[in-house]
């Protein structure tokens, strides 16, 4: 077997090239972060090993720097592992008790860890979708989160502006509401506009269910208005709405792209009632690979879920709480998921209760259905079964 070790950076790879008999077939060398260089290091592991199924390649997760060069291995044929630095940093310890590290000796520390065969696993098409998922799903919750900053400005403003609208309707976060404040963004300006004007776009924009007399009854609560004109506040309101309706096409597509990967995956985690193709890809996404956790417990503590512990002498922590390390975007989805799943499945719902009957508070009823839902997760993805909703 012949196993390389690449250390990634931003503008060159340092690469070191051992075979299984510890012979060093290339001492530590650098490529830069080029075609040119991709195809060197190529052509060094080819020149060594003319059947390619007896080649591994390590490299760092190293974020964005690897992808390129990730991508350019696999697509060559090549068993490639991306290894946590953590790991590295640990195994390079292990070794000596020496405080070396440079790039080069990162790159033989990763052959040296793969020709060990330390648990790892090459990167696949499963690796790829996981990243794939990641990638969209951390960036729709990025955008959700900003979407939900512009809105409570939309609040904000509307106080200012035109105060009583907010109690006429359900929400402000309307599409007709939206549609209402962009034309006439103040209580001076509602007040003054032409009855039918008024009238046909509220009917337009939330398509027949506000008539005419609720144009009426808008424009009477905005001449009574204690709201505020001013143009500056007018102007900052037309143009949150403005983005939040580009964020909002947005996390549609973003949505869809996600829907294509899970369609693609096929997961089991869909089968059960109440999780969402995004909450759903979160999950998985954050996850990743399944067989990387013993235990469903593990999953827990990856995602901070499971109960700190404190013990000092014969003082044991009384009231544990939560770790909250881990994956914050695993952590959330799967708390959200778990109020949905309790909603929509009997039994969760049942179990949801029970916690509550034994006077737990809500959260904490939330995450004792949580760690219930992680273990029916973790069994599906595992053995490819699909949920059974008891009836």
């Amino acid at each position: 077997m012949i196993y390389a070790g690449i250390d990634v950076a931003k503008d060159k790879h340092d690469c070191f090239i051992t075979n299984s008999d510890g012979e060093v077939l290339f001492r530590a060398f650098t490529i830069q972060n080029n075609r040119d260089g991709f195809d060197d290091l190529f052509q060094k592991i080819f020149s060594v090993a003319k059947d390619l199924t007896k080649v591994k390649v390590g490299l760092e997760a190293t974020g964005h720097y690897s992808y390129n060069l990730l991508g350019y291995l696999v697509d060559k044929g090549l068993a490639t592992y991306v290894i946590n630095p953590l790991h590295t940093n640990l195994y390079r310890k292990s070794l000596s008790l020496r405080q070396t590290k440079t790039d080069k000796v990162d790159a033989r520390t990763i052959a040296s860890m793969i020709m060990s065969d330390v648990n790892l696993k090459s990167y696949s098409d499963t690796s790829y979708h996981n990243e794939e998922l990641k990638s969209l799903t951390r960036y729709r919750f990025d955008k959700v989160k900003e979407r939900a900053k512009l809105k409570t400005s939309i609040s904000r403003l509307v106080t200012i502006l035109f105060p009583e609208l907010e109690k006429l309707v359900p929400t402000l976060h309307m599409v007709s509401i939206y549609t209402l404040l962009s034309e006439f963004p103040s209580a001076n300006a509602v007040a003054s506009a032409h009855l039918t004007k008024l009238a046909n776009l509220l009917e337009t924009a939330s398509k027949g269910h506000y008539s005419k007399d609720t144009a009426i009854l808008f424009r009477e609560a905005a001449r009574t208005s204690i709201g505020s004109n001013m143009p500056a506040k007018s102007l900052e309101l037309k143009h949150t709405i403005k983005l939040i309706q580009e964020l909002d096409s947005e996390i549609d597509e973003i949505e869809s792209e996600i829907k294509i990967i899970m369609d693609e995956i096929n997961s089991p985690i869909l089968s059960i009632p109440g999780i969402s193709y995004r909450m759903g890809a979160m999950i998985i996404a954050e996850i990743g690979d399944f067989e990387r956790f013993d235990t469903p417990d593990k999953i827990l503590a990856y995602a901070g879920l499971s109960p700190s512990t404190y013990q000092s002498g014969q003082l044991d922590g009384a009231y544990s709480h939560m770790e909250k390390r881990g994956s914050k975007y695993l952590r959330y989805a799967l708390f959200n998921a778990t109020k949905f799943v309790c909603n929509w499945d009997p039994t969760f719902a049942a179990y949801l209760a029970k916690k509550r009957a034994e006077g737990k508070h809500y959260n904490v009823a939330i995450s004792h259905a949580t760690k219930k839902l992680v273990r029916v997760i973790y069994q599906l993805e595992c053995s490819g079964q699909t949920y059974i909703k008891l009836a």
